[in-house]
């Protein structure tokens, strides 16, 4: 499925129960391909196509305006903000007409700096699409069949800067934006995670591909548990094993890693002692679901 999503250009929804390893897939793909950092982009309720695209800080841009303008003795420190908040009349020093340094408060988000014109594919994680706003997978779609998007503060400045250094999502990166527009040349792996906690809109998930993990088996978790920790290994870890998968088959939803950090306190020298290891483990392989409830 990663091989079919990677030649159809196509989003791979990766869905499971929490702590599977869903997110986990993007950073595998990304090492084994040398696609370099995972471009993350986590998603709440207020999440938006814009925000990951890119912000522009308009507020910013005023204020370095007017102390660029107190710090110069200038009389007019900052213009009115345009109609669409983008202070693009606020004046700056070192530029007549309030342009000079306007990349400085564009900082493209993840999504954003997925597109940008590359000869390699970067990697994109969209993490927990389940919370979501409705309208955030069909507006999307947009973005995800053009390979491109437009930044209006940009464009409407490009016959007089028809090239603007901004900010990426990649630490102290940037990138030369021309004409305010940004076109991809290699789509972006997109790997989106999602627990099955909604149904997303058809018309999403025609443009997708699905790949569902579903829990592991004893044989998987042993293999987790041998590849993360050394020694240890024999009847008692076995035992841990299938006293997790009862505990996980009698109902509720458990994750991989309440096993890891189990077993990580087992195989410790200072780890807990047989007397308090079954109440430990009560509260360590504690149902998600019940987390937090009364």
């Amino acid at each position: 499925m990663v091989n079919v999503a990677l030649f159809l250009r196509r989003p791979l929804i990766v869905t499971g129960p929490p702590g599977i390893g869903k997110s986990s897939l993007a950073h595998r793909v990304s090492r084994e391909l040398g696609l370099g950092r995972v471009l993350r982009w986590t998603i709440t309720s207020r999440s938006t196509v814009k925000e990951g695209l890119y912000a522009y800080d308009a507020i910013g841009r005023v204020q370095d305006a007017a102390a660029s303008g107190a710090l110069h003795g200038s009389a007019t420190t900052a213009g009115r903000l345009s109609e669409d908040g983008s202070a693009a009349d606020a004046p700056l020093h070192g530029g007549s007409d309030g342009l000079h340094g306007l990349g400085d408060f564009v900082q493209l988000g993840p999504l954003g700096t997925a597109l940008i014109p590359r000869d390699t594919p970067r990697v994109l994680l969209i993490d927990e699409f389940d919370k979501a706003d409705t309208d955030l997978a069909n507006d999307l779609l947009g973005a995800f069949e053009d390979g491109e998007f437009q930044i209006p503060e940009l464009s409407r400045v490009r016959s007089r800067m028809p090239e603007v250094e901004v900010h990426t999502d990649d630490p102290d990166d940037t990138f030369v934006v021309r004409r305010g527009r940004i076109r991809c040349r290699a789509f972006p792996f997109v790997v989106i995670t999602s627990n099955g906690e909604r149904s997303l809109p058809p018309a999403f998930l025609r443009r997708c591909l699905s790949l569902e993990m579903p829990p592991p088996d004893a044989d998987r978790l042993a293999a987790m548990l041998a590849a993360q920790f050394t020694g240890g290994e024999g009847s008692e870890r076995a035992a841990m094993i299938r006293d997790f998968l009862a505990r996980a088959l009698a109902g509720g939803t458990l994750a991989a890693d309440q096993l890891m950090n189990a077993e990580f306190l087992r195989v410790s020298p200072s780890g807990p002692g047989e007397a308090s290891w079954n109440r430990l483990l009560h509260s360590l392989w504690r149902r998600l679901d019940e987390v937090g409830s009364a």
